[in-house]
């Protein structure tokens, strides 16, 4: 798990983040009507699909993996074929051409809703989700993601007929009786809105009509910029065309420069350089031959231009009204749209919505769900935007990583760990030191309290090694400028730190941790936070605690084991030589720590000494011949049966004096053993690697 930025995981406990639940009413029923390819509904979306008839519990491995004894199945690393195997498996462009012949085969009657076959596996609470379409109206622009989305979402699509000439504000009122509809039935619950392109612009325009309601949009490539596009200077160049349609098909085609077809012939490339079988080649050159036809039924001439038409004010009427959405947004924006200029419009309907994050995808077109690399879910769940009610809930909201999305995390990461080779130490119940994490607990609640390395570098082999090995999930608990900010400003974007909200991190409060506490999970904290991450020079392995206890009574009301430990080796990757005492005397650095400071949430603002509120600052540093990571983790701390002890107040602080004593001996022990480490430079590791394979676990310190 990659690091990145500063102060990743603290203690900090800030005030507790309220969640706003309002009364239930409405209890109107849907009617069944099911479909070989979709379950269809009239104009008033009186529709419903099988639901079950238990809430969801997630466990980390996939659901379908059965666990074999009491700690479980060991993540699967899986290799690339079986990767490539894993993303062949969703639907692709072919399927979606395949989809959108029978969906315009009958042409008749108005815009109508749907739910594919494939979305109908979701539970009984999950949220409901409105799909719209851009200018191809089809719905089905989802089709590589409703396998995913349909376990999490009620998924409704709007379909839009090729002959059908309703209007701009003809299709707002269509998806604002539905969307009112069914918030009368569920008032708890959020609705989802994914909008791509016009639909962007539809859902965008229902949301500022209604900002009582609670929305989430997602909007991808958002048409609102249709005035600046290209798209614009060609309406009336169509309309000057004969009815021939190969020429507005080539025209079309030529603006796009290669999207739905860039994506074949990607896969035709991929295949070649990979030596793949002959069918395999033969169905992506014929997906990539039939896109044409199924483009000229889709959007012949007349439809395109009303469509074009419909985008125009659609729009204008978004653009107009963007000082009344409400809603919650998220914006995908593609670098490589050749239809829109997407990227300066995600930048300016930023600055103009309240409540608004953007995602970049700098390498994929205009068509973005419909590209292999683009997962939805996934994308949801990095934000944090996947929630039951009225605010996310970090915990009950939380669904753990699937072994796919593991696997891409851990590629990005799997560079750092071979570098640094970790050596992870545990100690057993009798007090045996082991090689390996199999001293951890495997049932919670369980609470990591250490030390805090330099920018948090510690995490990125620590994380992922708790996974392989032992199937337990650690879910950090972090400042919350990883998670939400007062303001925009200088510090780092949002998503970069969506690898850390996929992997379970929660942002530091009370209602938290006493929430993974109570669902017996494996909890990462570090009461030194920020102080630790962002220390000055030669502060290497020094603690910044608090002077009270701030975790000893949640851990003892629940019982949980509290595993002090170690982790060292920074000081032979980086060493810091331009600190916070330096940057604070020079004007053009302080302005900037300021504001950066005044961007994130403050904690510890009641307290004073070196742990109070922190000024949000970057430690300059020179990297280090690199050396190797060390993490020694102390004999579990008992707290079962102690919970009326340690509401005494002394007999607590004696216990975090105890815990952070054994954090030093940790630190204490591994500076020591490493000394005697032979591979612990890294020539010696990589001749040992030379010799007996590259994969091969690199040996240390006697024990």
């Amino acid at each position: 798990m990659a690091t990145t930025g500063a102060c990743i995981f603290s203690s900090d406990l800030s005030p507790v983040f309220r969640r706003d639940i309002a009364s239930a009413s409405g209890t109107t029923k849907r009617s069944l009507c099911f479909m070989p390819a979709a379950v269809w509904t009239t104009e008033k979306a009186t529709r419903t699909t099988t639901l079950g008839t238990k809430t969801r519990r997630w466990s980390f491995v996939e659901e379908e993996k059965k666990k074999s004894s009491e700690e479980g199945e060991t993540m699967k690393i899986l290799k690339a074929e079986e990767l490539e195997e894993y993303e062949r498996k969703r639907k692709n462009l072919k399927d979606y051409i395949d989809e959108a012949k029978d969906m315009i085969k009958s042409d008749g009657g108005p815009p109508r809703w749907f739910t594919p076959v494939e979305c109908g596996s979701h539970t009984s609470d999950s949220p409901l989700l409105f799909y719209l379409p851009g200018i191809d109206g089809v719905g089905v622009g989802l089709i590589r993601q409703h396998q995913r989305l349909g376990k999490i979402f009620d998924v409704w699509c709007l379909h839009i007929p090729v002959k059908d000439r309703t209007s701009f504000t003809g299709l707002v009122k269509v998806i604002e009786t539905s969307v009112r509809s069914e918030n009368l039935r569920s008032p708890n619950k959020p609705i989802y809105i994914v909008g791509d392109s016009l639909g962007a612009c539809l859902a965008l325009a229902v949301a500022a009509r209604n900002p009582e309601l609670d929305l989430v949009l997602i909007l991808a490539n958002p048409g609102t910029s249709f005035g600046s596009s290209v798209l614009q200077s060609t309406v009336p160049l169509l309309e000057l065309m004969p009815g021939q349609m190969a020429l507005s098909l080539s025209c079309m085609l030529i603006l796009m420069k290669g999207d739905p077809m860039k994506m074949a012939r990607d896969n035709v490339m991929k295949r070649l350089f990979r030596q793949p079988k002959i069918e395999d080649l033969s169905q992506d050159l014929v997906a990539l031959s039939s896109f044409l036809p199924v483009l000229a039924d889709i959007l012949p001439k007349e439809t395109l231009l009303w469509r074009l038409e419909v985008l125009k004010s659609a729009s204008a009427y978004a653009n107009a009204r963007l000082h009344a959405v409400k809603a919650q947004t998220l914006i995908l924006c593609s670098g490589r749209d050749q239809l829109l200029p997407s990227k300066e419009e995600a930048q300016r309907l930023r600055r103009a919505l309240p409540k608004c994050q953007i995602r970049n995808f700098d390498d994929n077109g205009h068509f973005l769900f419909l590209e292999d690399d683009v997962d939805l879910v996934t994308i949801i769940k990095s934000a944090s935007y996947y929630r039951h009610g009225r605010n996310v809930d970090y915990v009950s909201d939380y669904m753990p990583p699937t072994a796919a999305e593991f696997n891409k995390i851990y590629e990005q990461s799997r560079w750092f760990t071979s570098v640094t080779s970790p050596v992870m130490l545990s100690t057993l119940d009798d007090g045996k030191i082991v090689k390996g994490l199999s001293g951890i607990p495997a049932k919670g609640p369980v609470l990591l309290v250490g030390y805090h390395m330099l920018l948090g570098m510690e995490l990125a082999p620590m994380i992922p090694q708790f996974i392989i090995e032992r199937n337990i999930l650690v879910r950090g608990v972090a400042h919350p400028m990883l998670f939400f900010r007062l303001r925009e400003g200088k510090l780092p974007d949002l998503g970069l730190f969506d690898i850390f909200r996929v992997m379970g991190a929660v942002p530091v409060s009370g209602k938290n941790l006493y929430e993974l506490m109570a669902s017996k999970s494996h909890a990462l904290l570090y009461p030194g936070g920020m102080r630790e991450a962002l220390h000055r020079k030669g502060e290497e392995y020094k603690l910044f605690w608090p002077e009270t206890s701030e975790f000893v009574r949640m851990a003892a009301r629940f019982g949980a084991k509290i595993i002090p430990f170690g982790a060292v080796g920074e000081d032979d990757f980086a060493q810091v030589v331009f600190d916070y005492e330096d940057q604070k005397n020079i004007h053009f650095f302080m302005s900037g720590i300021k504001e950066r400071t005044n961007e994130a949430v403050k904690l510890r603002s009641d307290t004073t000494g070196e742990v109070a509120n922190q000024q949000v600052h970057t430690p300059y540093c020179i990297p280090k011949f690199p050396g190797r990571l060390y993490y020694y983790f102390g004999k579990p701390i008992q707290t079962q049966g102690r919970k009326r002890e340690l509401r005494d107040k002394k007999k607590a602080q004696e216990l975090y004096l105890e815990v952070k004593s054994e954090v030093e001996k940790c630190l204490a022990y591994l500076r020591e053993k490493r000394e005697k480490d032979p591979y612990r430079n890294i020539l010696a590791r990589f001749i040992y690697q030379a010799t007996h394979g590259f994969t091969s676990q690199v040996p240390t310190f006697e024990l």
